[in-house]
């Protein structure tokens, strides 16, 4: 069997753009040959990727869809054929199914009688299907910004498309998209290959050929040849290696085709600057790697990744031009820090009223004032919760968290913002608590990013992020849909991790009461901190959904408390005994619905003991009381995986009350009497959990 090799080549992709239209472009292609059932048992589908394309190449793909047979159904039979002859409508539907009048068969169908054939379709060639389907697949690649190239040409790309290869091992496949129609032809190194072009031979010489062009295609590899040359280069500055730093290889990796690596070196009085900053502009500047030595200090070298091999002696040459360049972004950046240390922060806080935060909330100025009463009144909750928290320190750090924005500095390099504001308040003597909640008050940025590391530092994160969050709700600037041009979902994820990860006792209701009441705080917050938690308990503590849904249901005030009953749930929810109890409770929850619906149900029901005169609901009443008592024993003490294992412990109970007892009788005081008792002993055992959210089956 053939293998199919399917190329798009492009002017230079944003490198951040590259990975997932890779994967996008993967699949797509195996979607559409599984789906047209020319996808093998056994067929692998690999991707590749350069900043100059992105390629598919499946092994083992069939030359033409197998052909089948295929029932079809016709008119009735009275209708296709009268006293035995057949009626133009029985002509059609011969016609249309492919056979002669003779194949027509009659089927009896509980609707009645029918004509029906077998008809054969043939299938239709890989070639075919792969010229019409792959267009409108490319067409429909999500790209986070595209542009059109071609006047008064509908299709929008990434970048212009420079040329298509689609093979069937050597057959080339008519595929056409905005214009260019694919051939055999490729492209290599645009520097080291020049603009001579690269026919493949085969679909399966594809890697070997674009190699010999001096490009690397399989990314896996070229992201390996990049780390072992910054091994290598590193090894000539005795007992020093490169930093590591996994989304800057990322980077670097979708910004070469042949990728080598060089060491350059810095004056040592640059590292009287803090290695943030210096960092910083290696890194996000220049896609520099730092180097450190052994006792994990910044040493005076860095490492750059070039998309060439440099000729003979022109490594000189390019490391006294990287040289250059960092020697002046460290000038400026060192220009910057003295000349900001003239204005001290506390100076720097009236400055803010010039700094817009949003048009209809006013300057920073405004919002800092705003943050800092919600930090007084987080302070005083926890001071009365018994937590040890140097409020004078949070106050001072919250006052001057956004002075830095007036920084030059910060204006020259905004990705350290917050950073700088911990680094100068350090370096002016305001105290270390202070500087260190000013440093880490924008962490996490992101999901996998550590909490701050001191109460300080996380209550201002806190309440500088539900401050946003509050005030954005407050005049209607939520967010909707995929839409989050303020980035409340982050700052959002940002105060669960905090939440969820350090030692406040603080819950979501605190939060609520800190903050200015309004109907925004009020109903639409709590509504959306609740999809907050769920994202984290699924996607970053990886507890299934259903788990997820039923620990909710019971609340998700208190985010560590959520997390221990999920995990407790979690533990004991493949017992036996505990799978039958939810199947119960769930049985329970459709009964008490159903008799909502009809209006059977009171909210508080009277339960009247006299009704319940059968051995099983006795039993069930008995025994629930019984273990309800040392169950909210264990509830309060947080010992959810004790007291979900003895909520287990009343299957029998269960079971023989719903093998015994129909509980939708006629007579009312009956009915009234086992709803009653089916709805405490629901509510009294779904504290932890809504155990009928499990699935069981």
């Amino acid at each position: 069997m053939p293998d199919f090799l399917f190329e798009i080549g492009l002017e230079e992709i944003p490198a951040r753009m590259i990975a997932p239209a890779q994967m996008e472009l993967a699949r797509r292609v195996q979607d559409v040959l599984t789906r047209e059932r020319l996808l093998e048992a056994g067929s692998e589908v690999h991707s590749y990727s350069t900043p100059r394309r992105l390629a598919v190449l499946v092994k083992s793909v069939a030359i033409a869809q197998s052909d089948t047979e295929e029932l079809l159904t016709g008119p009735s039979w009275n209708i296709a054929f009268k006293n035995g002859e057949p009626t133009p409508a029985a002509q059609a539907f011969a016609k249309k199914a492919g056979v002669e009048l003779s194949a027509l068969q009659k089927i009896t169908t509980p609707k009645g009688e029918y004509v029906s054939a077998t008809a054969q379709r043939k299938g239709r060639s890989a070639t075919e299907i792969l010229a019409e389907q792959l267009p409108k697949e490319l067409a429909a690649l999500y790209w986070p910004k595209n542009m059109y190239w071609r006047p008064g040409k509908p299709e929008r790309f990434v970048r212009p498309v420079k040329w298509l290869v689609a093979l069937l091992d050597h057959a080339i496949v008519p595929v056409e998209f905005a214009g260019v129609r694919a051939a055999n032809i490729t492209y290599g190194h645009r520097i080291l290959h020049g603009s001579e072009s690269v026919t493949i031979e085969h679909a399966a010489d594809y890697l070997g050929q674009l190699e010999a062009a001096h490009v690397t295609a399989d990314v896996e590899l070229r992201r390996h040849r990049i780390r072992k040359a910054l091994d290598a280069a590193v090894r000539s500055v005795a007992g020093a290696r490169w930093r590591e730093d996994h989304p800057l290889v990322d980077t670097v990796t979708h910004l070469t085709e042949w990728p080598a690596v060089i060491l350059g070196s810095f004056e040592p009085e640059y590292l009287t600057l803090p290695e943030e900053v210096l960092v910083m502009v290696m890194r996000d500047h220049q896609k520099y790697f730092a180097v450190e030595d052994a006792s994990h200090k910044l040493a005076p070298y860095f490492l750059t990744v070039l998309n060439t091999q440099p000729e003979e002696h022109g490594d000189e040459i390019i490391r006294h031009g990287n040289e250059r360049v960092l020697r002046a972004r460290f000038n400026d950046a060192r220009f910057f820090w003295d000349v900001d240390q003239k204005i001290p922060l506390t100076a720097r806080v009236e400055m803010l009223k010039s700094v817009t935060f949003q048009k209809d909330l006013g300057s920073y100025h405004d919002k800092t004032a705003a943050t800092l009463r919600i930090a007084e009144k987080l302070a005083g909750i926890l001071s009365e919760k018994g937590a040890r928290i140097d409020t004078g320190a949070l106050l001072e750090a919250t006052k001057l968290a956004k002075a830095d924005l007036t920084a030059e500095l910060v204006k020259e390099f905004t990705e350290l913002q917050g950073i700088v504001g911990g680094l100068y308040a350090r370096a002016q003597g305001l105290g270390e608590s202070v500087a260190q909640a000013i440093y880490w008050q924008y962490s996490p940025a992101g999901i996998e990013d550590p909490i701050p590391p001191t109460a300080e530092g996380q209550l201002l994160g806190i309440a500088d992020r539900f401050q946003t969050i509050s005030a954005m709700f407050g005049i209607g600037l939520e967010p909707t849909g995929s839409k989050d041009p303020f980035g409340l979902r982050r700052a959002a994820n940002g105060i669960v991790k905090i939440l969820a990860e350090s030692g406040l006792p603080l819950t979501l209701w605190d939060l609520t009461e800190a903050a200015p009441r309004g109907p925004a705080t009020a109903e639409k917050i709590p509504a959306f901190f609740r999809e907050r938690v769920e994202f984290y308990l699924r996607d970053v503590r990886g507890f299934a959904y259903d788990v997820v849904n039923a620990v909710l249901a019971a609340g998700h005030n208190d985010i560590r408390d959520a997390i221990a009953r999920a995990e407790a749930l979690s533990a004991v929810r493949g017992a036996d005994d505990f799978i039958a109890i939810a199947a119960a409770f769930k049985r329970m929850k459709n009964i008490l619905r159903q008799a909502q619906e009809k209006n059977l149900l009171q909210s508080e029901p009277n339960y009247d003991d006299s009704s319940l005169t059968d051995l099983a609901e006795i039993n069930l009443r008995t025994r629930a009381g019984q273990v309800g008592k040392d169950f909210h024993i264990l509830q309060r003490t947080h010992k959810y995986r004790e007291a979900l294992e003895l909520i287990a412990t009343l299957r029998p109970d269960v079971d023989q009350f719903f093998d015994k007892v129909m509980v939708m009788v006629e007579d009312e005081a009956i009915r009234n009497a086992r709803l009653a008792l089916i709805l405490r002993v629901q509510r009294a055992f779904s504290s932890i959990a809504d155990f009928s959210e499990i699935v069981t089956a």
